[in-house]
């Protein structure tokens, strides 16, 4: 099997109409939905996916940053891959690529993670479970997801509840219903980007309230959400 870039994991697919926007292209929702799907099935593959869970284990996505080069349409056979890029202290970093069939780089995605304790919420050396193989501790990526601040002059704001469909398996919104609200926020403002940076900062749960605010500033746009005072994303186009 062929794995491009030293990447260490495959998955074909096609898109489907559930992936598409009206446009019949993909969304970056559905995009993180996918590159979602791969981790956790090359994580299942090599034991340090949802195994995990039985000592109390889980992976927490801390930064994502997706790169479109060309958005995959309903209908196409697309080839996902991805593979561990290293560690830098407590953060453990995977990366995706995206290509059609005829091997043309449609996505490329970096992203990093934590391994947290779902009892003690203490974070864990992520080297700790592991396999040496595929996350070089000593390795550390060059292509990082950068920290994100808003700033800039408001333009939008709205006020979300969380609901049932929000959630994941952890009963915490999933990482990719955050990609949606930016996504809609975004669309509202007739903004379609073909590249975002989300870092996760907070957990949101069912019943939530969260208010989000788009900011324009000299290098695009920032999203933020909060509950409360609580910041608990952050988020650049």
């Amino acid at each position: 099997m062929n794995f491009p870039e030293g990447l260490q994991f495959r998955l074909d697919s096609e898109v489907s109409s559930f992936l598409v926007n009206p446009d019949g292209y993909c969304s970056l929702t559905a995009i993180a939905d996918l590159l979602q799907e791969i981790a956790w099935k090359h994580a299942d593959s090599a034991h340090f996916g949802q195994n995990l869970r039985d000592s109390n284990q889980i992976w927490i996505l801390s930064r994502l940053e997706i790169k479109v080069d060309q958005f995959p349409k309903w209908g196409d056979r697309i080839q996902l891959f991805t593979g561990g890029r290293g560690a830098d202290k407590l953060f453990a970093f995977r990366e995706f690529l995206v290509r059609d069939q005829q091997d043309q780089v449609l996505v490329r995605g970096m992203s990093s993670w934590l391994l947290v304790n779902s009892e003690s919420k203490r974070i864990l050396k992520p080297e700790s479970v592991l396999p040496s193989e595929l996350f070089d501790p000593a390795e550390k990526p060059s292509w990082q997801p950068v920290k994100i601040i808003a700033s800039g002059v408001e333009m939008a704001s709205e006020t979300l509840r969380v609901r049932f469909s929000d959630l994941d398996l952890n009963y915490h919104v999933n990482n990719t219903s955050y990609i949606r609200w930016v996504e809609n926020l975004l669309f509202d403002q007739g903004i379609k980007p073909t590249t975002l940076a989300i870092n996760y900062l907070a957990e949101c749960l069912v019943d939530d309230l969260v208010v989000i605010t788009l900011f324009k500033n000299e290098s695009g746009f920032v999203v933020e959400g909060k509950v409360g005072k609580k910041l608990v994303f952050t988020s650049k186009v």
